[in-house]
């Protein structure tokens, strides 16, 4: 096959190149990425995925939904030991179970408590829910806030206790150093604003401390055992006020591995073209260019080393005919004589009768 320079020219279809690799980048770029719930990555791209240990609420008949892939349908148990209560938690989700009459919360809030216990009779919600999972450096948290209130913190107690008792230490001193020469009427109006300061003052710190709730702080270990199966919770510790609840979860989950590719993100094959696409872009441009200005070529001969594309074309159409020419010996209906002679067919047979008959009366005139 041959180019020739009074084809079109080579400028439509330069700008047709253009045209559909600024489509494709155009297209690329405009897919966008967003974080998954109970998802994480952590800056060295280690990939976390939870979303498998969430439990999930099962159908009316108690059966598992149809999008649950293998999920939990119960909250998970935590034991409390010298706590004294145990605790329930369900994964970047709300409980399973409902819950009624948690303690300060209010009742819009009950379906999204994701972590509580229960005291004496009374619900105590540990946190709302949340799928914000984190990566901190090597450490995978999870956090609930927003539960009941804590109460009064006890050192603030403590310390109220210990300024109740100095005060009522100095008023007694005072009433019996000035006993001698202080009328009763006098003592009754010197103490009574004291004793109305000091339980005026008591409700003024009670009212400036903020009212603190209870949260819930959730570690994530990896578990590589196969047989594990469900993922463990356990309960480490609570701070002495009662608000910040630790607890750790050992789940084949927690272990790094890489993250999927999203249908509306650029995959490796996509950046790839993308940079394939600009490079051809820069030698074509590039070539033109140069054998415009510098050769003054027209026509189809300003593409890059073009007499070396020409000759390639060349030779993949010689290499074709050689490859069909050969396949075509093997056909049933090429071979040998047939070739020749014509189809197999009744006309061909005649055919031959004739150029036979023919051929005799040629001998028998030449003996003649």
């Amino acid at each position: 096959m041959r180019f020739s320079s009074e084809s079109r020219p080579a400028s439509l279809a330069i700008c047709y190149l253009l045209s559909l690799a600024s489509i494709s980048i155009a297209a690329d770029a405009d897919k966008t990425t967003t974080s998954t719930a109970c998802t994480a990555t952590s800056s060295s791209g280690a990939f976390f995925d939870l979303r498998p240990d969430m439990a999930l609420k099962p159908n009316a008949d108690g059966s598992k939904p149809a999008h649950s892939n293998g999920a939990p349908t119960a909250d998970y148990k935590a034991k409390g030991y010298d706590y004294g209560s145990n605790f329930t938690l369900n994964i970047c989700g709300a409980v399973v179970e409902p819950v009624d009459g948690v303690i300060g919360v209010d009742s819009n809030k009950w379906q999204n408590v994701s972590a509580y216990y229960t005291s004496k009779g009374d619900v105590y919600s540990l946190g709302l829910q949340s799928s914000a999972l984190v990566s901190r450096g090597k450490e995978l948290v999870l956090q609930y806030t927003g539960g009941s209130p804590c109460g009064k913190s006890k050192k603030r107690e403590e310390e109220g206790q210990e300024v109740e008792k100095e005060k009522e230490k100095e008023k007694r001193s005072s009433i019996h150093d000035g006993a001698a020469y202080r009328d009763p009427d006098y003592e009754r109006e010197s103490d009574a604003p004291s004793v109305t300061g000091a339980f005026s003052a008591r409700p003024a710190k009670e009212t400036d401390e903020p009212k603190r709730r209870k949260s819930a702080t959730i570690f994530f270990s990896c578990d590589r055992d196969p047989g594990a199966g469900a993922a463990q919770v356990s309960f480490i510790a609570t701070d002495p006020d009662e608000c910040s609840y630790v607890f750790k979860v050992k789940s084949q989950n927690a272990c790094a591995g890489v993250e999927p590719h999203k249908p509306g993100s650029v995959g490796p094959g996509s950046v790839f073209l993308i940079i394939f696409a600009i490079a051809v872009l820069v030698y074509l441009l590039g070539g033109i260019f140069y054998q415009r200005t510098v050769a003054n070529a027209r026509g189809w001969k300003q593409l890059p080393n073009y007499s070396l594309w020409a000759s390639v074309w060349s030779h993949i159409c010689d290499f074709f005919v050689i490859v069909t020419s050969s396949c075509a010996r093997f056909l049933p209906n090429r071979r040998g004589y047939h070739y020749v002679s014509g189809s197999p067919s009744g006309r061909g047979r005649s055919s031959r009768e004739d150029e036979n008959r023919l051929i005799d009366q040629y001998d028998e005139e030449w003996e003649d």
